[in-house]
């Protein structure tokens, strides 16, 4: 099995690299194998609106030709989710949002979940996916951590200064808002997860790991997306992703 992992940041082999150490590989089966791939391009800021369209045109592209690759399923690599519904649109593979993953695990483990982000401006972003997905009610909240990991070194080599801010807001998240789950808010972050899993008696969902595992799942069980949910185009007109041209003002 070939699991095609989507990181939308433009990178280079170290970045790639660092990205790729959240693939589960121990709870994964011997014969599935995870490939790595940057897009081509990102914007400045992908967490504005107009960050995100951008972000999900250059994801959609890179996306686009997993099932001809020879790629069993897709995962893309951002809790945004960017490009998913229309990767769902035009592939019949399965086409996995960490996002929507964790939401669904963190109602599945609990009662009630929380959010852990890097910064409060983040916050407009999640309230978006939470009510698109329909799981609001289910959120305690949204706690900002007051860590930004960078999207290619991450957190470095230095994982315990940001580790105790993430673990201070998870207690925050539990003590105060209610929260029995807490869900990592960006797959940059999954450096801390188990130092602050190994601290806490709520379960902590690491978004890329349980969304590259869920991939294989579906791929056994032959499952994918619906195509009434998510119908194929008409005419694929693939040509006009792939004449996107490189961005200016990086």
């Amino acid at each position: 099995m070939r699991i095609k992992y989507l990181v939308p940041y433009a990178m280079g082999e170290a970045g790639i690299a660092n990205r790729a150490l959240q693939i589960p590989e121990a709870a994964l089966k011997p014969d599935t194998h995870v490939d790595c791939v940057a897009v081509r391009n990102h914007p400045q800021g992908p967490g504005s609106p107009y960050g995100r369209s951008l972000s999900e045109m250059y994801v959609t592209e890179a996306g686009l030709r997993a099932e001809e690759e020879g790629y069993d399923a897709l995962v893309v690599d951002t809790t945004s989710d960017a490009g998913v519904e229309t990767l769902r649109s035009r592939l019949r593979i399965p086409v996995v949002g960490p996002g929507l993953v964790a939401y669904l695990l963190g109602m599945l483990l609990g009662r009630r979940f929380s959010v852990l982000t890097c910064l409060e401006r983040d916050r407009p972003a999640y309230e978006r996916t939470l009510v698109r997905y329909g799981v609001e009610r289910w959120c305690a909240s949204i706690r900002p951590t007051g860590v930004t990991p960078d999207p290619e070194t991450l957190f470095g080599t230095e994982i315990e200064a940001p580790a105790e801010k993430v673990l201070a807001a998870a207690k925050e998240a539990i003590t105060r808002d209610g929260a029995d789950v807490v869900l990592l808010g960006s797959t940059t972050m999954h450096q801390v997860a188990g130092l602050v899993a190994a601290r806490l008696e709520a379960p902590v969902v690491n978004p890329g790991p349980v969304s590259l595992k869920l991939a294989e799942s579906l791929v056994e069980l032959r499952l994918s997306h619906s195509k009434i949910a998510f119908p194929s185009p008409l005419v694929p007109q693939d040509g006009a992703w792939f004449s996107l041209p490189p961005l200016e003002d990086r």
